[in-house]
């Protein structure tokens, strides 16, 4: 359950500013599953169908924002109303978007009441979730989280890279959650709907303090990120990784460092992902490399190089996941698809059917993450014989019979003052 601040502040200045350019993908919905609706919003049962129409509302497509990856700001599939360009004849929509400014980005305070969220999802290798964040500001076109942003009442287009919801609490609604008597220990996950290290948390230091608790804990956690921000915390994670209570995987889309720059405008480069790799396997950090999306005839043709690299790099296990588009995501792709491969755009949403039963995207248990289809089944086989051949096939689990509640302020100075008996 959550409510939030409507309005909500808006942190300007210093967090506000453009920021220069320095994810096991999971559930679709991964930190939105037990979502209450917000005040005065209708209940869910009473919201309209998440079934995109076949034919949905045109938004007019721009240029490409200096440091942005949408180029569209698609309706809310929850909202009866929407926004419509028209010219009251005083050619209103004549506008020139090459010298717009670069967009800012917002903050706004979630009050969530719990940080911790479960899933029962089959084919997804974790149980629960922690984001401290909801909207990332990497800005991925491709990110299968954009359409999570509708819950809140924002478009999955540029308000999903712009406007940020964040968690100030995170660190103590964590630690009220795990005090809590009956809990289970199981490995929590860190990155599976937005990016734990995105730009604002190099001043936010939101993923430290839940890092902080976890290792007091004792408790197992998982770190996907795009970032070499991940860095920061290595005397935490090799700590924890001492006692076998962490996995780092660095997320790698392409080698590319022009594509990567139109994909994921604010995710760190390539190099530096590969670079931050090799960094924490050199510290003793068990870290993997995840080649997603693989977009069919995109960046997917680099799916063995970026496995050797990470394996040069000292990648101990390795994974993939083929492109899915549930929902506002559609428009959003293709759109950009449009913009800056203009001359691909109908071959690549071609291959994309063609793995997904001509559809442009498939949530089915067991095949939303890899496809169907010959094209989807050789990219299968290609990932397995390359994992293999570069030795990212190994497998481990993370110790949770380590998991002790630590005494509170309190009950640490009153068996101080027995011991003086």
């Amino acid at each position: 359950m959550r409510e939030f601040d409507r309005p909500g502040p808006i942190i300007e200045g210093d967090l506000a500013r453009e920021i220069d350019e320095y994810e096991l993908h999971a559930l679709e919905y991964a930190g939105m599953i037990n979502e209450a609706p917000r005040r005065g919003e209708a209940s869910r049962r009473d919201r309209p169908s998440l079934a995109i129409p076949p034919r949905p509302p045109v938004v007019p497509s721009m240029p490409a924002r200096r440091g942005r990856g949408a180029t569209v700001n698609p309706p809310n599939r929850f909202e009866k109303t929407e926004a419509a360009p028209f010219d009251d004849g005083w050619k209103t929509l004549d506008v020139d978007f090459t010298d717009l400014p670069p967009l800012p980005t917002t903050l706004t305070r979630d009050s969530a009441r719990s940080v911790i969220t479960y899933n029962q999802s089959p084919d997804v290798g974790f149980d629960r979730a922690i984001n401290p964040y909801r909207g990332c500001e990497h800005g991925c076109v491709y990110c299968y989280a954009r359409p999570s942003h509708a819950y809140l009442g924002y478009s999955p287009g540029l308000d999903f890279e712009t406007k940020l919801l964040f968690k100030p609490e995170v660190a103590d609604l964590l630690e009220r959650e795990l005090r809590k008597p009956g809990y289970v220990p199981r490995p929590i996950a860190l990155g599976t709907n937005t990016d734990p290290y995105q730009p604002v948390d190099r001043t936010l230091k939101l993923t430290r303090a839940v890092l902080e608790v976890l290792d007091r804990f004792n408790h197992p956690v998982t770190i996907v990120t795009k970032s070499a921000g991940v860095l920061r915390d290595a005397d935490i994670l090799q700590s924890m990784a001492k006692r076998n209570l962490v996995r780092v995987c660095l997320s790698v889309t392409t080698l590319d460092p022009a594509l990567a720059r139109r994909m994921e405008p604010r995710a760190a480069t390539p190099a530096r992902r590969l670079q931050a790799l090799g960094e924490l396997t050199r510290l003793g950090i068990p870290s993997g490399v995840m080649a997603a999306p693989m977009i069919p005839g995109l960046n997917d043709a680099e799916l063995e190089k970026i496995l050797e690299s990470a394996s040069r790099a000292g990648a101990g296990w390795g994974g993939y996941i083929l492109l899915r588009l549930p929902h506002e995501l559609k428009q959003i792709f293709e759109t950009w698809l449009q913009e800056h491969f203009p001359d691909r755009a109908k071959r690549v949403l071609e291959l994309i059917r063609e793995t997904r039963a001509g559809a442009l995207s498939d949530a089915k248990y067991g095949q939303r993450f890899t496809g169907t289809g010959v094209y989807a089944d050789m990219l299968a086989k290609r990932f397995t014989r390359a994992a293999k051949q570069w030795g990212l096939d190994q497998t481990s689990s993370l110790d949770c019979s380590q998991f002790r509640v630590p005494p509170t302020a309190s009950q640490g100075f009153a068996e101080a003052q027995l011991s003086l008996f």
